[in-house]
């Protein structure tokens, strides 16, 4: 039987001269740098190593954590940071998850961020979770989704999980399509189109009709994937 692998070390990938994509072990957190203060978008795993290290090496200014969901691989560096902000649909959720530390603060649907430079609008999307959220940066077109949107199946497995729910959020990243060219996701290809909010609404579609397959998971979860047109669901 093969030996478990270590997880490898955070990479802090440039998107800009001030935006990178930290990347760890499969899931992906971000950090933007304005003229005043740095915005921390979730903070992975929390097993290779300290995030907040990475950080410090990358701004000095002081950084606000804002968590897109509470899911564990989103979650796990938390206690490094004095404060989390998310939307109070989730606090629940990420209660059951978190480990002590970081005190839980809200950020509600239509607030502004101003990093100075950067401006990040509040979106509020449940269905993957009951308070999952996006950022958009309107003048610089893009969108975090966190696990909501991607290029692949998205964990939609268990009570916590909305169908119905996403499918209202991806009717709403639809109508906001013109305010963004790219979407920034927590996992797999990065960025993805605006076409991909589409994509998901019909797999989600066919798969309360019934008309998608099942596929055995890659992992051991409790769950078969459907997969429609690159988009699909652990479900």
């Amino acid at each position: 039987m093969p030996e478990p692998q270590a997880p490898q070390p955070i990479e802090a990938v440039k998107i800009s001269e001030t935006s990178y994509r930290l990347e760890d072990n499969g899931v992906r957190s971000f950090l933007f740098v304005g003229s005043e203060r740095a915005l921390l978008v979730d903070t992975g795993f929390g097993s290779a190593g300290s995030l907040k290290d990475v950080v410090s090496g990358l701004t000095s200014l002081p950084v606000m954590l804002v968590n897109t969901h509470g899911d564990p691989d989103h979650i796990g560096n938390n206690a490094e940071f004095d404060t989390a902000y998310m939307h109070p649909s989730e606090m629940a959720y990420y209660a059951k998850h978190a480990k002590p530390g970081a005190v839980v603060e809200p950020l509600f649907e239509g607030e502004v961020i101003d990093l100075g430079g950067w401006k990040f609008e509040i979106v509020l999307i449940p269905g993957h979770t009951p308070g999952s959220i996006a950022l958009l940066e309107r003048s610089r077109r893009f969108i975090i989704t966190g696990d909501t949107l991607s290029a692949g199946p998205v964990f939609m497995f268990d009570e916590v999980r909305s169908i119905p729910a996403y499918m209202a959020s991806m009717d709403r990243l639809i109508a906001l399509s013109e305010a963004y060219d790219e979407v920034y996701p927590s996992h797999g290809q990065f960025p993805i189109p605006p076409e991909t909010a589409q994509k998901a609404l019909l797999a989600a579609k066919k798969l309360l009709a019934g008309e998608l397959t099942a596929q055995d998971p890659p992992m051991p979860v409790p769950a078969k994937v459907y997969m429609h047109d690159g988009v699909g669901f652990f479900y």
